[in-house]
């Protein structure tokens, strides 16, 4: 029999959930993986800039919830030839000590099936999924398969859900729960909607796990205003936006790191 060499990986909830109750406001930026052929080497910047998880993006050819600068990162990516086997064989070379989590959409599951996904995901040393097009009714066998491979599937909760379907996906998330800001796709925002705040703290109380706004958060000040009501963020299309553009790794991570020091300032 043909032996794994499994990577470790840094299990999300735990490590989430200690950072929170020592007082930290959490801070979880993206990359597109296959971006560039360094891709890779953001994940030690935000690591070095103080990023508590990293979510990696795997491209897509028909994103749902995604707006054009996420977009554009999985089209770029997916003409550099990225593949998820492509960037699961990245990752088993890469040694982190911050969880991983991927963003993904339910056709790439489906196609290897659910419990290999998750177990190929768990070789690569990521110990987070997040699937937003999959419905909370159809949750069942995904959850096992990443139960099994002790990954944490973390849910999306958006906030136009009613109260009893909020208390469902607070009570079947793993890691985190996965606030949105608004009925929006992912992108630069010039500013948060007010209700964000009050939807975050809404949720707060159906969930024990940290509650992280997502969703248009671009800014120090936008982490800072999340952070408010929520346990942390997650800022995907700002980064993006700069890799796009050409900034290296170094300076990526120096963006994160003006996110790091606006939420240990305003919530230190």
């Amino acid at each position: 029999m043909t032996t794994v060499d499994t990577v470790a990986g840094v299990a999300v909830g735990p490590r989430l959930r200690e950072r929170r109750d020592a007082g930290r406001k959490l801070l979880v930026p993206y990359v597109t993986g296959g971006i560039s052929a360094d891709w890779t080497d953001f994940l030690a910047a935000y690591e070095q800039a103080g990023a508590d998880a990293v979510e990696i993006g795997l491209p897509f050819s028909e994103p749902m919830i995604d707006g054009p600068t996420v977009q554009e990162a999985s089209e770029r990516a997916l003409h550099r030839g990225a593949t998820v086997r492509g960037i699961l064989a990245d990752l088993r070379r890469v040694r982190v000590s911050v969880p991983l989590v991927v963003m993904t959409y339910y056709h790439l599951v489906a196609r290897e099936g659910p419990a290999r996904f998750c177990a190929a995901l768990a070789e690569a040393g990521v110990r987070g999924l997040i699937v937003p097009d999959l419905p909370l009714e159809e949750l069942a066998e995904l959850a096992q398969a990443a139960a099994d491979a002790q990954v944490d599937l973390t849910l999306v909760a958006a906030p136009s859900a009613a109260p009893s379907r909020l208390r469902e996906i607070a009570a079947r998330s793993r890691g985190f729960v996965y606030a949105m800001t608004g009925m929006v796709t992912t992108g630069e925002r010039a500013e948060l909607p007010a209700s964000a705040g009050e939807f975050a703290a809404r949720l707060k109380t159906h969930a024990d796990l940290p509650v992280l706004l997502g969703f248009g958060v671009s800014t120090p000040e936008h982490a800072v205003a999340g952070a408010q009501a929520a346990d942390g963020v997650v800022v995907a299309s700002a980064l993006m936006r700069r890799v796009l553009d050409g900034a290296t790794p170094a300076e990526v991570g120096a963006l994160v790191a003006e996110l790091r020091t606006a939420l240990d300032t305003a919530h230190g």
